[in-house]
């Protein structure tokens, strides 16, 4: 999602509080209506690739989930490389479970033959940034409390290499992945090996403070706030992979802040190698929108040799 695009307008509705367009509805008695990312799909066995998905609860308490996706003809001799991916949707809308994220998932899991698993974290105004990133490295940690084999979760202890993990994401998620790996750097990740990140349309802040954001999250810090203004972070040199994939489109307003990010890396003295692919005359997760496109299936086949590289 393009953050930078949703100001919030006066309701026309008397029972509206506030309107953030094609986001959110936020009513006086306090109910929230999400417009945008409100269908779901059910888990199970996918007809067109074979990949089998289920969900897990992380943390009852708190609602943490994920989707797993396990390619088919797998055995526990064959150890997959691990793919956490992290859904976008402006903090406050989306889940793993909308039709397009499952579809992308199950994508990338047969065609890549990796495990996936598509965080389902909380999401804001109900609850605020920064609790999106916290439930996703609490995602990660529990990940790698399966690295000897006796975690609660057979598909990672039975199939999972982690040696080769990657985390992706796309727009909001794809900051998410970026401070998932930062905080790794300097908390470590617990046995698992990160091997690189993916981020497709990633959305960092710009020169102002992002007048959503500041709703969404209480504490922010405006354009000194690292974990949105990821590019003025004087830490981003200790990223914690040694590979970073960037995807833009051509017509997303985000654009520019992915090619600013790149270069922030590029130039930070930081040790990995880091590569930019723009797609012409599209827009914003376009592959997300247009899944069959022919622009789309080239982005993913990209995102596919990335994490299969040796």
């Amino acid at each position: 999602m393009d953050l930078s695009k949703h100001a919030a307008t006066i309701p026309t509705n008397p029972d509206v509080a506030r309107e953030i367009p094609n986001l959110l509805r936020i009513y006086k008695d306090g109910r929230i209506e999400r417009l945008l990312g409100v269908d779901i799909v059910p888990y199970g066995i996918d007809s067109r690739t074979n990949v089998q998905s289920k969900d897990v609860t992380i943390n009852p308490e708190t609602g943490l989930s994920a989707r797993f996706y396990l390619p088919p003809n797998t055995s526990p001799s064959q150890k997959l490389t691990l793919l956490i991916y992290i859904h976008g949707g402006a903090f406050c809308v989306c889940t793993p479970f909308n039709p397009a994220f499952h579809l992308h998932m199950n994508t990338l899991s047969a065609d890549a033959n990796v495990v996936a698993v598509s965080v389902h974290y909380r999401l804001a105004p109900e609850s605020p940034i920064p609790i999106c990133y916290d439930d996703t490295w609490e995602a990660i940690q529990w990940a790698a409390k399966h690295v000897g084999g006796n975690g609660p979760e057979p598909w990672l202890n039975d199939h999972v290499d982690f040696g080769r993990v990657f985390f992706g994401g796309d727009s909001a998620g794809a900051n998410i992945a970026h401070n998932m790996a930062m905080r790794g750097a300097s908390e470590g990740f617990g046995g698992l090996n990160l091997n690189g990140i993916v981020l497709a349309c990633p959305y960092f802040g710009g020169d102002e403070k992002d007048l959503l954001v500041e709703f969404l999250y209480p504490n922010y810090e405006g354009v000194d706030d690292v974990k949105i203004h990821s590019t003025k972070d004087p830490k981003i040199s200790d990223l914690g992979c040694n590979r970073v994939l960037i995807f833009v489109a051509e017509k997303d307003f985000l654009r520019e802040r992915g090619k600013r990010y790149y270069e922030a890396l590029k130039k930070s003295g930081w040790s990995g190698t880091v590569d930019i692919d723009e797609t012409e005359g599209e827009n914003h997760v376009f592959h997300l929108f247009n899944p069959a496109g022919e622009k789309s299936i080239a982005l993913v086949k990209k995102f596919v040799q990335f994490i299969t590289q040796k």
